[in-house]
């Protein structure tokens, strides 16, 4: 089947509304996998006698499974289409969220988590290249930004979800859950997403094998300014994501239940600033929005550092910044996204891929490193996030030359 082209950029552009929804669910495997296990990861080591440490070492897994799978599925996609390597990864993935259901000790635990997330993260890279096959620059960045919008919701409804089936059932439920989700969502592809990559895609990655692809994709500074300024920014993010359950229910004392509220009004704000980003689209670049972006994270992290640091508003002192904070990725991934793949095209899945890399291995790092040094406070989480956003913004103005 003949790849459709790419459409020109309009004022009055609309996007195919199933497309997204299909696109969203591969997206979603991340953050589904994630947010809806945060939850229940202290019942998870208790009944697996296992510690803090491990716990999260369950979620760095995932963190690394989708960095070091995307590498993979990239060059793949571009060499032999969309659809095989997306139907393979995501039947790992439920495969893998059935294993975890029913892991006897907290080490096969991490085993599957690695392994699942090697499945899930076919979903999020090739969705990627799959929106550049079809859409031009400008478009592309309208679209991931409607693809954030699905995806904003995942960090309101997964906690909440993970918590109400904790409510009923146990953390091995949440692994169910997972994978009825994962197998809708290849149903889905394999009856209603058609192969969407070019013929000069296919010529281009026939002709230079995964590793030239990635080289050249390194070899390109505006790229890689982009793909560090995903990663970086994500990086921040995702040690929230990784350290906050422990400090808000243990340090805190807030209840798992109370933790999901609180992660969901965070994905409120995300879901918010992902809709007015792509309403800003329609008058202004995707550079413009991605620096103010990151300006405004920088603010908000500074805020939470200094209330980290001197203990200003207890828990609310916390939550708030933080709040600003994950609600700027709702500017900064989509247009860091377009930027990136509007620059090579016909390497659209190892740009993308490498992005993800970027993303999940930085946070894996980030995390760990705010992991390291938890002393019960949020001091250590909250000067890691200011870093990360330090280092992205480098990146958009020293590699990037994204200026105001």
């Amino acid at each position: 089947m003949k790849a459709p082209e790419p459409a020109s950029s309009t004022a009055d552009f609309k996007a195919p509304v199933g497309l997204i929804l299909v696109l969203g669910g591969l997206s979603a495997f991340g953050p589904f996998s994630i947010d809806m296990y945060l939850p229940g990861l202290s019942q998870m080591t208790r009944d697996l006698h296992a510690g803090a440490a491990d716990g999260a070492l369950s979620v760095a897994a995932f963190y690394i499974g989708v960095s070091l799978g995307q590498l993979f599925y990239g060059p793949l996609s571009d060499r032999i289409g969309r659809r095989p390597p997306l139907l393979a990864g995501v039947a790992l993935y439920v495969a893998a969220s059935i294993g975890c259901a029913f892991a006897p000790s907290v080490g096969l635990l991490i085993g599957l988590r690695l392994l699942q997330a090697l499945g899930g993260c076919a979903g999020l890279v090739i969705s990627r290249a799959v929106v550049r096959d079809r859409f031009s620059p400008q478009q592309t960045a309208h679209v991931f930004s409607m693809l954030m919008l699905v995806m904003s919701l995942a960090p309101i409804v997964a906690p909440l979800l993970g918590g109400f089936v904790l409510l009923v059932g146990n953390w091995r439920m949440i692994f169910w859950v997972l994978a009825v989700f994962g197998s809708l969502v290849w149903l889905s592809v394999l009856l209603w997403m058609q192969e969407s990559r070019s013929a000069e895609t296919e010529a281009k990655a026939r002709g230079e094998s995964a590793w030239k692809s990635y080289l050249a994709v390194l070899r390109e500074p505006r790229v890689m300014g982009y793909c560090f300024a995903a990663g970086f920014a994500q990086a921040g993010l995702l040690t929230y994501i990784a350290a906050a359950p422990s400090l808000v229910i243990d340090s805190y004392g807030v209840s798992p239940q109370g933790f999901s509220y609180i992660f969901a009004c965070n994905g409120v704000g995300l879901v918010t600033a992902t809709y007015t980003n792509r309403r800003l689209l329609r008058t202004k670049s995707y550079d413009y929005l991605l620096r103010r972006a990151n300006m405004a994270s920088l603010l908000a992290s500074a805020v939470l550092v200094v209330d980290a640091i001197t203990g200003f508003g207890g828990l609310w002192g916390f939550v708030v910044p933080l709040f600003f904070v994950v609600a700027c990725m709702g500017f900064t991934q989509a247009n860091a996204f377009a930027g990136a793949m509007a620059l090579d095209p016909h390497r659209a899945g190892s740009t993308s891929a490498m992005v993800g890399c970027l993303q999940f291995g930085l946070g894996a790092v980030a995390g760990s490193i705010a992991g390291a040094l938890h002393d019960g406070t949020a001091r250590p989480i909250a000067i890691v996030i200011l870093i990360s956003y330090v280092l992205s913004g480098l990146a958009l103005r020293l590699l990037a030359k994204v200026r105001d």
